[in-house]
């Protein structure tokens, strides 16, 4: 991401005890949307007997996905397991705002991901989709274990460890990691802040409760250097970016009476722009937090052009749309207040089906402050 994007613990209890949580409540008072005890056992057990573990992030992945992803990868190492990292990208390129997480060596090019996995893992991701070029191996795997807080997830897998109120995916990596019974290192604690800042937008978003300061301040514990991962998470970006955002803020188009008078805010990237100043997609996931904070409009929408023509769409609400249900009408999707899709239409068309789609998605409740972390 880029600018405006995007304690210590000796050994975890054994499977089947109660585990120090990163955010949310404890298990016995745990709603339906999260996991119980035997799917926390069940996910152990994979992990603990499997021969050769592969852990997947979503394409193009976010601080959360990536750090939720290499965390687990680093504890299953440290425990003796055989464990690669990957993501269905081609090729396979670590996001510039990401490059100083732990657990890199980890990381393997999805050719490398065998045909038929053993057990796969994957982090961060609501549906099959979001795998890219992974999908057809995670599906033809022994197991699928899923590890996510969308609600908008399919449950894909063969076996899931969902909680739509978790802040971040890396709050159930975290919980994984501690009945795994591996140690809490400052490389773990890294790659779990790095999801937990992401998601949360630096503690910004709704989202954020008083569990989820509790889990940040057990991981600054451990040593991590936040304000470094802060910086590079959302104050650093090459001078490229900045040529790239000031055109996509003088292109951008305000629309007032959308989302029934609550108003649209939209620009869109093009490919050329980008290759004019050398900037890749990866760096320009931040535009949307700039766009998001024009006052008269609840919803901001950025289309950006990839390097084969299509159009990778990120939306964000206040608080008063359902943008996850407007992404699904093309196909995407995520939460409430922060989701995206693909398109393949001209931009003008997408905008204004995207505008036509808003009415119905309008909510009965209030605009909130803050937005639900970026996985769009």
């Amino acid at each position: 991401m880029t600018p405006g994007v995007a304690a210590d613990r000796d050994s975890g209890p054994a499977a089947g005890a109660k585990p120090r949580t990163g955010g949310g409540s404890d298990a016995e008072t745990r709603p339906p949307t999260a996991p119980g005890a035997a799917d926390w056992d069940e996910a152990v057990r994979l992990l603990l007997t499997a021969e050769d573990i592969t852990l997947l992030a979503h394409v193009s992945p976010d601080g959360d996905a990536l750090g939720s992803a290499l965390a687990v990868g680093l504890a299953l190492r440290e425990l003796g397991r055989s464990v690669r990292v990957s993501y269905g990208d081609d090729p396979l390129v670590v996001p510039s705002s990401l490059e100083f997480l732990p657990g890199q060596d980890l990381l393997v090019p999805h050719t490398e991901v065998p045909e038929e996995p053993e057990l796969v893992a994957v982090f961060d991701a609501a549906g099959s989709a979001r795998l890219g070029l992974l999908e057809g191996r995670a599906k033809a795997a022994g197991a699928l274990l899923v590890v996510d807080h969308h609600a908008s997830n399919t449950r894909f897998g063969t076996h899931h460890l969902i909680d739509i109120d978790a802040p971040a995916t890396a709050v159930l990596a975290d919980e994984l990691i501690t009945r795994l019974g591996a140690t809490l290192t400052a490389d773990i604690a890294t790659a779990l802040y790095t999801g937990l800042v992401t998601d949360t937008g630096s503690f910004k978003y709704v989202g954020t409760t008083p569990e989820t300061h509790t889990f940040a301040a057990r991981l600054m514990a451990t040593g991590i250097r936040h304000d470094l991962i802060q910086r590079a998470i959302w104050d650093t970006c090459r001078f490229g970016y900045l040529k790239v955002l000031a055109a996509a803020l003088a292109g951008a188009r305000l629309d007032t009476g959308a989302a029934g008078g609550l108003g649209l805010v939209s620009t869109v990237i093009t490919r050329a722009e980008r290759a004019a100043h050398g900037i890749r997609l990866d760096e320009i996931e931040g535009v949307i937090d700039v766009v998001r904070k024009s006052g008269e409009a609840e919803v901001a929408l950025v289309l950006k052009e990839d390097d084969e023509g299509a159009l990778r769409a990120s939306a964000r609400s206040k608080g008063a749309v359902d943008l996850g249900r407007v992404c699904a009408a093309f196909g995407g999707g995520g939460h409430a207040f922060a989701a995206g899709f693909t398109a393949y239409d001209p931009p003008a068309e997408v905008v204004a089906r995207f505008r036509d789609l808003l009415a119905d998605a309008l909510l009965p409740v209030a605009p909130a402050q803050a937005t639900p972390g970026d996985d769009a």
